[in-house]
């Protein structure tokens, strides 16, 4: 087991296995017991668990990224650094092209916060991290700023940019090596110094070899979160002095303030629209919430309020669609009519104009599942951390309650296709990211909030915790970075599959019991 580095948390995280906590004795969180076999009889060495038929899938490198992802909170640590040090890294059993980003935020993050945080005790844990980015460095080709986002790995070849700041730049730090960090700065340098469709607003997609933008499509969601996640977050785990980072996240914010803040014209929920070629898009994602934690965080380290304030915001928005449904948990993506229009994509219909008039927002079309996603619990856990206020943990209690009883299967929990309904089949595939993401911020919005305190870590993308150095009284010039829109430049090709929201990658096949 890791050491008290992480207090009363202690890393073990039980939270994987059995989930409690008080606050002042008013809110008793439910407890949610996974069986030990989920993870060792069904899916161990295997990537994701398949749920309902009580087997596994391998679509992360076929290495067992669930028990990878939850180094940092699993109740067997032992057991699981053992098994991630007897990985073969330098090749891949399943001869799939591996995501660079997928991977470094899952492999290679939870390895490098397994070792800090069991005091340095298994060196071991850097050198398999190394391992997998001295082969994803082949993904910059030439003199390239951008690296391309997949790789042939056995053949150590790259496919088709991907922001990995916080983790390559912690294995610099491990190691001594700086051309990591340097290589990855590289890329969000040049994506942040090139000519928008919007002001500080970079297009979606990027063709890694000519280091164009692909298209004009701009939102804060799927393909784009993590390069303005780890803006921010970058500046204040690194303190770096190149003030790039923060000012192009403050700018960034402050332009999407302008160009795509929106309110729904029923209850006055807040959101931001996408964008594409001067259309606003009027849909959110579950995915997407993942920013009203980020500007809380983001907004806290500028000292300014307004920042704060419209992550709230954006926060009872999330919460709004896991309130609104029958089963109390969110869909995957959602439409909004505003003031200034009600483009989503798709035409809404009479029952989804029905359900708009008395929540404030409707499920898009063909959307309605939850896939395990964090993003709604991991911004109620930044907003309970930043105010203080018990609502959120009532809102994690609540949330914890809908998991237990809608999602439970026999060997553990599983997604569901239809969050309306309250007798919906279920979707055959755990990703990690329940394990490394939504059970750790529930365990966390439960636990004393002086552990892991914000002041002291920096959560990567997959909820990985990195401890920061001191926080510097200032971040950033002061002055948003600026744009010139007017000399954007696109080439044509196809979008990230992830966007634009219609085109989300296709859900695995919902199975019912």
């Amino acid at each position: 087991m890791v050491g008290r580095r992480f207090g009363a948390l202690a890393l073990a995280l039980a939270c994987s296995w059995d989930i409690r906590g008080v606050l002042g004795g008013a809110v008793q969180a439910p407890v949610l017991v996974l069986p030990p076999e989920a993870a060792t009889e069904y899916a161990w060495g295997h990537d994701d668990l398949s749920p309902v038929s009580m087997s596994y899938s391998d679509a992360y490198g076929g290495w067992g990224a669930s028990i990878v992802d939850a180094l940092d909170t699993i109740d067997i640590f032992e057991e699981a650094v053992n098994f991630t040090l007897a990985l073969d890294f330098t090749v891949t059993p399943t001869d799939d092209q591996i995501d660079l980003f997928e991977t470094t935020i899952r492999y290679v993050a939870a390895a490098l916060c397994a070792y800090e945080l069991s005091g340095y005790k298994y060196p071991g844990l850097v050198d398999q991290a190394k391992v997998l980015v001295d082969n994803m460095a082949y993904a910059w080709v030439g003199d390239n700023a951008v690296p391309y986002g997949y790789m042939n790995w056995n053949q150590s070849t790259p496919v088709t940019g991907q922001t990995l700041t916080m983790e390559w730049g912690a294995l610099s730090n491990f190691t001594g090596n700086q051309t990591y960090r340097e290589l990855a700065e590289k890329a969000v340098i040049w994506i942040a110094n090139l000519p928008p469709p919007l002001p500080a607003l970079p297009a979606q997609g990027i063709d890694p070899a000519t280091g164009q933008f692909v298209g004009s499509y701009v939102s804060w969601g799927g393909g784009s979160d993590s390069y303005f996640e780890y803006l921010i977050k970058w500046a204040r785990l690194s303190n770096t002095d190149n003030n790039i980072f923060a000012d192009a996240w403050a700018a960034a914010v402050d332009s999407s303030i302008q160009n795509l803040a929106r309110t729904s014209t029923v209850l006055d929920w807040q959101y931001m629209a996408d964008w594409d070629d001067g259309t606003i898009i009027h849909i959110g994602s579950h995915l997407e919430c993942y920013l009203a934690g980020n500007w809380m965080l983001g907004g806290k380290l500028l000292n300014n309020e307004t920042i704060v304030n419209y992550g709230l915001a954006l926060m009872e928005s999330c919460w709004n669609t896991y309130a609104s449904t029958a089963t109390g948990i969110g869909p995957e993506y959602f439409g909004y009519f505003s003031s200034d229009g009600n483009y989503t994509g798709s035409s809404p219909s009479d029952g989804d104009i029905a359900f708009y008039e008395k929540h404030g927002f409707f499920i898009y079309p063909g959307e309605s599942d939850y896939y395990l996603r964090p993003e709604v619990l991991e911004s109620n856990f930044y907003a309970w951390r930043v105010t203080g206020d018990p609502k959120y943990v009532e809102r994690a209690a609540s949330a914890l309650d809908s998991f237990m009883y809608y999602l439970e299967v026999p060997s553990s929990y599983a997604g569901i296709d239809d969050v309306d309904a309250t007798d919906s089949a279920f979707i055959d595939d755990m990703q990690s990211f329940w394990f490394a993401e939504v059970l750790k911020y529930l365990y966390l919005t439960f636990d004393d909030p002086s552990n892991i305190s914000l002041d002291d870590y920096v959560f990567n993308t997959e909820a990985h915790p990195f401890k920061a150095p001191p926080a510097k009284p200032v971040y950033g010039s002061g002055t948003p970075l600026s744009t010139n829109p007017s000399a954007f430049k696109s080439t044509s090709g196809p979008l990230p599959e992830v966007s634009p929201a219609p085109a989300v990658a296709p859900k695995p096949v919902a199975s019912g019991l």
